[in-house]
């Protein structure tokens, strides 16, 4: 009888638990703002799946989560955090341009990750600037970003007979063209895919390099090719800032002298369109570092200088000497590296890395190859990019997407994860497939297009972002640099995206550039590692106005986490479990309040 007693106790409580977050959700809905020039209210939306009259259907019910410390906690004083001044919003605290200017140019130290020392961090609210809308929702977001949300035109001037980016009243218009395709990225791509098979579903990662607005990859979208994107962070352009306004994944970040924030192996195709990398420096160093982030049978491309010199010299007003020289020491290096040329057209040139080594061996015995020895590949962050070549895997056969999305990457089935079996890996999917199902329970909007940039703090084998898997989203999969490095390989081999990053300093993002940020056990994984106020406030300027907040973690850590956050002008609610209330596992959840600069929170 017990047991049968706790059955129906559990089932009561999972149903009290969605309709108490319904009702959630529609009150946070009535304080939101709706229409162009505020935030986008999700009450309308939220109103078609929980009326007023649900919210009413058991009154008398409290479905808060019950603890015995938390009445104690509670009680204490909350402290509240000022916003920061009006300067800052669009800081990034990573990558300050003044601090920057303090570094070696030399190799592209400067425009490399420098954080600011502990007894400098800002403990503030980033603020929204006056204006601040929240973007269009794909696919105009491709072409169209709010003007207010990124005010800055330089690129308009600069680029303006490129086609990048055009001033229209009050938003910019990104017409889709490039340095390298004056005719639009769709015809660019087009000519690229005559070569690289892109509709198949063999190509589905790709990394772009110094990426301008990013609109090679937000053209790629439409071809279900998923880019990561990286640009450096300047004075006045802020390229990764409209990228990531227009809904396209990238990060500020440059091929300077550290590697590369990536996993070995981790894309099917590179791409460089007039980035001005010097590849052939270096002793080719750089395309050495590209190689070692390619799995094999990928693609690199390379358009624009010093691809077909002898015509274009000219043009680019450099001397044809230099030009010659430049592309010699590209092909040498290739050579070296075993990439097969496939292909050379006007100023487009693909090469494609070898399926494995067997056509590599001679190689073997040449004294300019220099080998990785290194017994963890993957250990990169902010480690000195070498000048080596990194070993072939013993397996890399990829299966076509999507099937490799949930099939077992080969990660796992060689054994190379250890402790990790075919078996918990699929266990581990289910557990997400359930627990991304009641996420859409609490909030309905997942995936209707509402949240289009979403980062999962700490995603494990991206089980999250498997389960979200969208054509209206995208995850940037964030494996912290204390969890198991090669997890982030399995990521992209089941055709995600992601990046190492440590939660004890600044993301490498513009403030403001997520809609949905997912954490799981991030504040367990960090204890005592680092500050959780530090992390909760880095979360908060990364996350636009009226962004959500998904945070899964046990009891006693979320209910600190929920007294700190109810400083920061976030509404929040802890929940129990899918499983139910005996489950010590909790969610908490949260929405951030609409305000900007030189305002009071806005209800």
């Amino acid at each position: 009888m017990a047991i049968k007693s706790d059955n129906k106790t559990r089932s009561s409580v999972q149903i009290f638990i969605v309709f108490s977050l319904c009702c959630f959700f529609y009150i946070l809905g009535a304080w939101q703002r709706s229409g162009f020039g505020k935030g986008d209210s999700i009450a309308l939306e939220m109103t078609n799946s929980a009326s007023a009259a649900d919210c009413n259907i058991v009154p008398s019910l409290n479905f808060e989560t019950h603890h015995a410390g938390e009445s104690s906690i509670s009680s204490a004083k909350v402290k509240a955090f000022e916003p920061c001044a009006a300067r800052y919003t669009d800081y990034t605290p990573c990558h300050d341009q003044k601090r920057a200017m303090t570094f070696p140019r030399e190799s592209m130290i400067y425009r490399e990750r420098h954080c600011v020392p502990e007894n400098e961090k800002l403990r503030c609210l980033v603020p929204a600037p006056k204006g601040y809308v929240t973007p269009f929702s794909w696919p105009k977001s491709r072409d169209y970003v709010p003007y207010a949300n990124a005010p800055y035109k330089a690129l308009t001037v600069e680029k303006a007979i490129q086609n990048w980016i055009q001033y229209e009243g009050e938003v910019f218009r990104f017409p889709g063209g490039g340095t390298q395709f004056p005719q639009g990225a769709d015809k660019y791509i087009d000519q690229l895919a005559s070569v690289i098979p892109m509709e198949n579903g063999t190509v589905r990662t790709a990394l772009d390099t110094g990426c301008g607005v990013a609109s090679w990859g937000a053209y790629l979208w439409s071809r279900n090719v998923r880019a990561m994107s990286f640009a450096p962070r300047d004075s006045h352009e802020a390229q990764v800032q409209f990228a990531l306004e227009r809904g396209v994944p990238a990060v500020i970040g440059v091929l300077g002298s550290i590697k590369l924030p990536y996993p070995t192996r981790a894309f099917d195709m590179a791409h460089c369109s007039r980035c001005l990398i010097p590849w052939g420096a270096n002793d080719g160093m750089y395309l050495m570092e590209v190689d070692r982030v390619l799995r094999p049978g990928g693609y690199w491309i390379l358009s624009g200088p010093p691809i077909n010199w002898k015509i274009n010299y000219k043009a680019w007003q450099r001397p044809r000497e230099d030009l010659e020289a430049e592309q010699r020491k590209i092909e040498e290096a290739a050579k070296l590296l075993c990439w097969e040329k496939k292909y050379e057209h006007g100023e487009i040139a693909i090469w494609q890395k070898r399926v494995n080594d067997e056509a590599c061996r001679s190689r073997q015995d040449d004294p300019r190859a220099n080998f990785c020895k290194t017994d963890d590949v993957d250990d990169v962050w902010y480690k000195k990019m070498e000048a080596c070549i990194t070993p072939y895997p013993e397996t890399s056969e990829l299966q076509v997407f999507p099937d490799r999305l949930n099939a077992v990457p080969p990660r796992i089935s060689s054994g190379s994860v250890s402790g990790v079996t075919a078996d918990a890996y699929e266990d581990d999917n289910r557990q997400w497939k359930k627990h991304v199902k009641a996420y859409k329970r609490i909030n309905g909007l997942l995936d209707t297009g509402r949240y289009r940039n979403i980062m999962d703090m700490n995603a494990g084998f991206g089980g999250f972002a498997a389960a979200i898997e969208s054509q209206k989203l995208w995850v940037m999969n964030v494996v912290p640099t204390i969890a198991e490095k090669n997890r982030l390989g399995v990521v992209y081999e089941r055709g995600l995206i992601g990046i190492y990053h440590d939660w004890c300093e600044a993301f490498s993002t513009y403030p403001r550039t997520y809609d949905l940020i997912h954490a799981n056990h991030l504040f367990s994984l960090y204890k005592n590692k680092c500050n959780a106020d530090d992390i909760l406030l880095e979360m908060d300027r990364i996350l636009r106005p009226e962004g959500a907040v998904i945070i899964r973690d046990d009891v006693d850590t979320l209910i600190k986490v929920k007294r700190i956050i109810s400083g920061m002008r976030w509404d929040s609610k802890l929940v129990d479990h899918e499983d139910g209330p005996l489950v010590n596992e909790k969610v908490l959840i949260a929405v951030k309040q609409y305000w900007v600069t030189n305002s009071t929170a806005s209800h």
